[in-house]
């Protein structure tokens, strides 16, 4: 029976816990599955959807990117999977009657999960300049307020178009279009925040941003090495993909600094065995400090380098460049310094290197934990250097797999949503379309919140997603986003963003992967790519949770008529009623997609891109050959007295999007304001386990970023370092504390000091 929401926010005052947990599925998630999804669809409703999830003639999930064999399970889902359908297949609704008793003063105090547990968003609402509240608006004064805005600029480059990761290919490659167009690169997306660093090391060593493995590839690897990645909550589906692998008689190293139950067993819910006693997945866990991992993989190189026989000398020669310099540089690799930045013990590395080298396929895997560090981009250089010496690229069952957050992260970037876009893909473009597109690069992530800031930009688009809620440094992003003259959001449900606006604000409903989409045509699908480059379509099956929703396309579409009026040539009406219309033009701007239609049609379960460095050995880098790399080696200094603070997801959490309460994996029930501490540094502190304390980052300019109220959680973390859930820890991520060369925010080195808490 479906339950109304919520009508105040829980209390968490005093989350309990319990011991980790050593196992993760099983039947406590076929259980937690069943239980959210009656609560938020009812029974019926639940079993007409979730039968869809992933199947060939069904929709895309909305979670993870995580791709999908050829042949499907009937139950094609994970336990997340299942809560992110259900809060959008959600019965419950947010009416103009909602927003008429909920000023947005008071929506600005609820927590992100209170918001989203209200429902989807029934009709297109203005929160106009000095309202206290968001009014019904039609979509016809929307529009005409976005055109109205966007007109006054002084610039085109005061205007900020910002991507989820859940956004279609079709919508963000019109997305794109429009705002090359209108004139501006300033398509920031969520990849800033998360993967940008692998795209910006994958592209310079191999040629391609993208990992290089399939899910056979997996199945077929001697060794996996999991790096900075928890898969169980957060990529749940690849656990079963490991457990295949491990049957084959793959062995896993896993690397993260906390213990993590996906990766020591796996209790797989769609077999017996797997309900009764599950499979034990990691055969060495090395449970590294934060940021330790370029120093662990270099060393790991030189000892390669000094095993007789161990590199692969002929691939070296015939398809790599830079060897002798990165030799140099590993050989010098200190086992004392390594020891200290990772924490380990010099037998751990050395059962690390008899595992390394008795492979002769192996993949390395990694997501968060490697990419948000000030020296993340090197870091992952030297995880390619490894695989580089081994010849471990382009040969099956061998690779890099950065995988990949939200579902369609990497198709939006593939369409064209970066504010430094290549030369060629503009030519391309400009050619189709008859358009002058802009050649200056465009704002990121935090460029865009420092532009904001500073008075440089005024007007904010976001197709989805929650910029508030996922972005570094709270009290300065909302300072920034009130800065704005307007501020747009392409939403399904309420989350903080909504709270925290310009002048203006507008809440553009829109349909949900859920949601059946016919336009003047007929029935629509969309399609998104997944992590390992394999292009599906999706095909909603609800009806939608209002008349008064507009899909993502035809949003863009009217805006784009809008806004540019009779000067554009672009036929946004014909791509608002026939999204094979959009894709014939994809197929004639973005390499890959030649016969775009046709292949969709023949492939139900998709296609893959072609990948140069999988598919024929050949890296389109700038000197033709995949390039090794040789970068000093860093890592976190953490001064006497202080913590390094990853923040990270709960199990009942996606992204941004809180589920519930709970991170049963780790024994939290009934809250998020938990800090996980090492005994022993607790007591350092003189903190108890239970006690609360606040969290005080501290960074170069002097300011005083606290998150305070936590309860302590003794826990067995690596020494020296602390965990806590976002978007509660974003407070204490300075913005400027970002990524060499990506830029993206290093939310997985903060250091912070402990200090009691005035009051519990």
């Amino acid at each position: 029976m479906v339950s109304k929401p919520p009508a105040g926010d829980p209390v968490q005052d005093a989350p309990q816990v319990t011991e980790p947990q050593h196992a993760a599925a099983g039947l406590p998630a076929i259980g937690h599955t069943l239980r959210i999804a009656q609560e938020q669809m009812g029974l019926a409703r639940t079993a007409r959807t979730l039968l869809k999830v992933n199947q060939k003639d069904g929709f895309d999930c909305p979670g993870c990117a995580w791709p999908e064999g050829d042949k499907r399970h009937v139950a094609e889902f994970c336990e997340n999977g299942a809560k992110a359908v259900a809060e959008e297949a959600t019965l419950r609704r947010v009416t103009p009657e909602f927003f008429a008793a909920h000023p947005v003063a008071d929506l600005a105090t609820r927590s992100g999960y209170w918001l989203g547990q209200q429902g989807r968003i029934t009709r297109p609402m203005l929160l106009d300049e000095g309202g206290e509240r968001y009014e019904p608006v039609t979509w016809e004064r929307a529009f005409a307020i976005i055109a109205e805005e966007l007109r006054a600029l002084t610039s085109p480059d005061e205007a900020l178009f910002y991507t989820s990761g859940r956004t279609s290919n079709e919508a963000a490659f019109l997305l794109q279009l429009f705002a090359r167009e209108f004139g501006t690169n300033n398509l920031p997306d969520c990849s800033n925040m998360c993967h940008e660093s692998s795209g910006s090391a994958l592209t310079e060593t191999i040629g391609i941003g993208k990992g290089s493995v399939s899910l056979e590839d997996l199945h077929r690897a001697d060794l996996i090495i999991v790096a900075g990645q928890n898969p169980g909550t957060n990529h749940p589906r690849m656990l079963s993909a490991l457990e295949k692998a491990k049957a084959s008689g793959a062995r896993i190293i896993s690397v993260n600094p906390l213990p993590e139950a996906g990766l020591e067993r796996f209790k797989n819910p769609q077999t017996p065995q797997g309900m009764i006693k599950g499979a034990a997945l990691t055969d060495l866990f090395l449970q590294i400090r934060i940021g330790g991992d370029q120093a662990l993989f270099r060393l790991l190189n030189r000892l390669v380098l000094e095993t007789a026989g161990a590199v692969d000398e002929e691939f070296v020669r015939a398809h790599t460049h830079g060897y002798e310099e990165f030799a140099a540089a590993a050989k010098a690799a200190d086992w004392d310094e390594t020891l200290t930045a990772t924490g380990l013990g010099r037998a751990e590395i050395e059962r690390a290197l008899e595992m390394v080298l008795a492979s002769e396929r192996t993949i390395v895997c990694w997501a968060m934990g490697l990419t948000q560090h000030k020296h993340s981009v090197p870091t992952i250089r030297e995880v390619v250097n490894l695989l580089l010496l081994r010849g471990n690229i382009g040969r099956p069952g061998a690779g890099v797999c950065p995988v990949r957050g939200h579902s369609n992260v990497q198709g939006d970037r593939t369409m064209g949503i970066f504010e430094r876009p290549a030369p060629a893909f503009l030519d391309a473009l400009d050619k189709e379309f008859g358009i002058v597109s802009p050649r200056h690069h465009g704002f990121d992530v935090v460029r865009s919140i420092q532009a904001l800031r500073d008075g440089e930009a005024k007007v904010f688009f976001a197709m989805g997603g929650n910029f508030v809620g996922a972005t570094p440094d709270t009290e300065v992003t909302e300072a920034a986003m009130r800065n704005a003259r307007l501020t747009v959001h392409v939403s399904t449900k309420l989350n903080r963003s909504h709270a925290v606006t310009g002048t203006r604000a507008l809440i553009l409903p829109t349909l949900g992967r859920t949601d059946k989409d016919v336009q003047r045509s007929g029935r629509q699908v969309v399609t998104v790519e997944d992590s390992m480059s394999l292009v599906h379509a999706s095909r909603g099956n609800l009806p939608p949770a209002s008349p008064h929703l507009l899909s993502e396309p035809a949003i863009v579409a009217r805006m784009a008529r809008a806004v540019l009026g009779g000067g554009s040539a672009t036929p946004w009406e014909e791509f608002e009623a026939d999204y094979a219309t959009i894709r014939d033009r994809i197929a004639r701007v973005v390499p890959g997609f030649q016969d775009f239609n046709a292949r969709l049609a023949a492939n139900p379960g998709g296609f893959a891109l072609p990948h140069a460095p999988r598919d024929e050995r050949r890296f389109p880098t700038k000197t033709g050959k995949a390039n090794f790399t040789a970068a000093p080696v860093e890592y976190p200094k953490v001064p006497e007295g202080r913590l390094l603070l990853q923040t990270l997801r709960s199990h009942d959490q996606y992204n941004t999007t809180i589920y519930g309460l709970d991170d049963r994996y780790r024994g939290i029930r009934g809250g998020r304001r938990v800090v996980l501490v090492h005994p022993e540094d607790a007591a350092s502190f003189g903190l108890e386990d239970g006690a609360y304390a606040d969290l005080v980052s501290e960074w170069t300019d002097g300011t005083e970023r606290r998150a305070p109220g936590f309860r302590v959680v003794h826990y067995p973390t690596s020494r020296g370092c602390a965990a806590a859930y976002y978007p509660e820890t974003n407070v204490l991520v300075p913005l400027e504390s970002t990524a060499d060369v990506s830029n993206t925010p290093a939310s997985k080195s903060v250091i912070v000091r402990l200090e009691q808490s005035q009051s519990a």
